[in-house]
């Protein structure tokens, strides 16, 4: 082998070794660059895992409020309803008591709702019809007693049971619906009360 071979063969060699030490330091620099890369993937997943599972977390809880609302709802309403219908036939059943026993009701409600006046009231065209001598002997005895006097209307109002009441062109609502419309809080509450309590 000549000098100039012998050369050639030590530049190439060193280019080797060079470019062997160049390629090995690109290797470890590449694995340095994707164990970072992996790590910081692995941290991100991490967080979007955590995130997602708080996200899921939220809406369970939403879904789950949601329903509690929807449930306490539909029961309100349900009560509501029971309330209402227990209402309306107590409503009924007023309106279809046997005479002694109606008569009697209007007694204690003219008992309540009479003034000390002079004044007149009325009744259904029904309740005038079916109307007992002794009740309207009643309504007088109850003005007195309250230190007026009431004129008993020969003219039917279009009502369903009960009464009004006029004192110098004022009326007083005295029907069963009235009172029951201006009762209706205080009725809900006690049929709440004996119904769900």
């Amino acid at each position: 082998m000549t000098g100039l071979e012998k050369m050639k063969n030590q530049i190439l060699e060193e280019a080797k070794n060079s470019a062997d030490e160049k390629i090995k330091d690109a290797n470890a620099k590449a694995e340095e660059i994707l164990a970072a890369a992996r790590e910081e993937a692995e941290k991100t997943a991490e967080r979007i895992s955590k995130k997602s599972e708080a996200d899921i977390a939220n809406y369970k809880d939403r879904v789950k409020s949601s329903c509690d609302l929807k449930k306490r709802t539909a029961v309100l309403e349900a009560k509501q309803e029971m309330i209402s219908e227990v209402l309306d036939r107590a409503f009924e059943m007023l309106k279809s008591m046997d005479e002694a026993e109606y008569f009697g009701m209007l007694k204690k409600m003219l008992e309540k709702y009479v003034l000390p006046q002079e004044g007149e009231i009325y009744f259904s065209s029904a309740d005038l019809e079916k109307m007992p001598e002794s009740f309207k002997r009643d309504i007088d005895a109850v003005a007195e007693a309250k230190g007026g006097k009431l004129t008993l209307s020969k003219e039917g109002k279009k009502i369903e049971g009960g009464f009004v009441l006029a004192y110098g062109g004022i009326e007083e609502n005295c029907t069963f619906k009235a009172i029951f419309d201006a009762e209706r809080d205080r009725l809900s509450d006690k049929v709440h009360e004996v119904l769900f309590v």
